[in-house]
């Protein structure tokens, strides 16, 4: 479950935070100060929350009006409003929010929201996809080629996939994607459309979790996929034996991580 916490008080953002993640531990919880962050994330980062938790006196922008901006932009967003006020309650409720909780929260609050959302969130699956690093790089789902819309959108997945979950930045993807290139505007662009491609590409197939995102960073949740090179490095006797000394042959960079491959395969 994605669910984005936002208050413009520091100590009660991280408590919002904490007391998310102790109701629904497997949340995936982005934390914002000012509105037009947690905007950014949706508008250029593709991020499509569950559920968004707002506190409703933020400067700049209120939570009430935040609410509409993100209804228009990500419909199916569960609207929670969070407050020490109940007399925001009657305008809050013209928006037709899935819920209201008064400050300070409690995880047995916030459970009793996402129990009772006004769009029921569906359970993912687990390892839904299949990843096979050795020969060329392929993605499946469900037994089929996995298509993208870009070459490059597939080649971001594959060195993720090679990073194995550590965190990438705009800067590093970049210099990856287009061969240390320096970073400039219309790249920082284009690393956005495929981010964003790559992410509508998992949320078709429901495998939008499989992806990670802070703040102008990107990852890979390795604990949703299956992958024949996660598999090898685990010992696993059936990916030993699968290895030949190819690795994502389509990609020079690639060419460290088959270094390695190699040297541990003579030990």
């Amino acid at each position: 479950m994605l669910i984005f916490a936002l208050d413009d008080e520091a100590l009660l953002l991280e408590t919002l935070r904490r007391t998310i993640e102790q109701a629904e531990p497997g949340a995936e919880v982005y934390t914002f100060d000012r509105a037009s962050k947690a905007l950014s994330a949706i508008r250029e980062d593709g991020l499509r929350p569950d559920v968004a938790f707002l506190d409703i006196e933020m400067p700049g922008m209120t939570g009430i009006a935040l609410a509409k901006r993100i209804k228009d932009l990500s419909g199916k967003t569960n609207i929670i409003f969070v407050t020490g006020f109940s007399h925001y309650a009657a305008e809050a409720m013209t928006l037709y929010p899935s819920g209201y909780v008064m400050k300070p929260v409690t995880a047995e609050r916030i459970r009793r929201e996402l129990d009772n959302l006004r769009y029921p969130v569906t359970p993912r699956q687990e390892k839904r996809l299949q990843f096979r690093c050795f020969g060329n790089f392929e993605v499946f789902h469900e037994n089929e080629p996995l298509h993208f819309k870009r070459s490059k959108t597939k080649e971001l997945l594959a060195y993720l996939t090679d990073r194995q979950g550590a965190m990438c930045t705009m800067g590093e993807l970049i210099g990856v994607l287009w061969e240390d290139r320096p970073s400039t505007p219309s790249l920082r662009s284009n690393m956005r459309g495929i981010i964003h491609d790559l992410r509508s590409v998992l949320e078709e197939i429901g495998a939008g979790d499989v992806v990670i995102r802070q703040r102008n960073a990107i990852a890979l949740n390795v604990e949703k996929v299956d992958c024949d090179y996660y598999n090898y490095l685990r010992y696993d006797p059936v990916a030993v034996n699968m290895y030949y000394g190819e690795y994502m042959m389509q990609y020079s960079w690639a060419e460290m991580t088959t270094a390695a491959l190699d040297s541990a395969s003579r030990r």
